[in-house]
């Protein structure tokens, strides 16, 4: 029961412990924000806010101390806003840390590359100590390496096209084969219909006997006789 107290708490404001489920909040003054700050993600009721910000620019979370500011405030969720800054940031340094494994001598130091770029990366995502040292780094490693960056990018483009081609004419030899198989069972039913009305006439005396391209097609197997018409 203290658990599902404590996880309730997340969700309630937390000056005044006022929640968008409660009866009594019926106005969207009420409506909760996130303080969407590593370490923090509480949250607080607008009326809470404008009270507090009006009074002074910043002031503390009252369960970690954070600071409160109106521009960390969201409507979205702490886990959204990580997300998103996580999705930003790494699309950012891995435009910067683009090598692949072919410009490393072994797979040991490439995963050693790609360690450290997720290192860059979470410490920034995280605002870690180093963070800033973290940006300047990617900032640094861009300047100085700029034109062999470029390269490594027209080069992945080129293979990232190479790739497309080639699916795309997979594809397209797939449906070929598709069309083909699907004319060919279409031609050995329309063969073996035939056969049945002819056998039917010769049953009746309304024709001698079989047509001979027909008796050959389903002696030697209707499939590989027609690949062969």
């Amino acid at each position: 029961m203290e658990i599902d107290g404590e996880d309730d708490d997340l969700f309630r404001c937390a000056l005044c412990g006022t929640s968008e489920s409660d009866a009594s909040n019926l106005t969207t003054q009420s409506a909760l924000q996130t303080n969407a700050t590593v370490g923090c993600g509480h949250q607080f009721c607008n009326s809470c806010v404008e009270r507090e910000l009006s009074r002074r620019k910043t002031f503390p979370c009252p369960i970690c101390e954070t600071p409160v500011k109106r521009v960390t405030l969201s409507t979205r969720t702490l886990d959204d806003v990580q997300c998103e800054k996580d999705t930003s940031w790494r699309r950012r340094v891995l435009k910067v840390y683009n090598k692949a494994e072919s410009d490393f001598p072994s797979l040991i130091e490439y995963n050693n590359y790609l360690e450290m770029v997720e290192d860059i990366i979470f410490s920034i995502v995280n605002e870690e100590p180093n963070a800033e040292a973290m940006k300047a780094k990617v900032k640094a490693e861009e300047e100085a390496n700029k034109s062999q960056i470029v390269i490594r990018q027209s080069q992945r483009a080129d293979e990232e096209r190479s790739i497309a081609d080639r699916i795309a004419a997979e594809q397209r030899e797939a449906a070929r084969r598709k069309r083909e198989f699907q004319e060919t069972e279409k031609a050995i039913a329309l063969t073996k219909r035939k056969i049945k009305q002819e056998s039917t006439e010769v049953m009746l005396g309304e024709r001698e006997e079989v047509s001979a391209d027909l008796l050959q097609a389903q002696m030697m197997g209707y499939r590989n006789e027609l690949k062969r018409q």
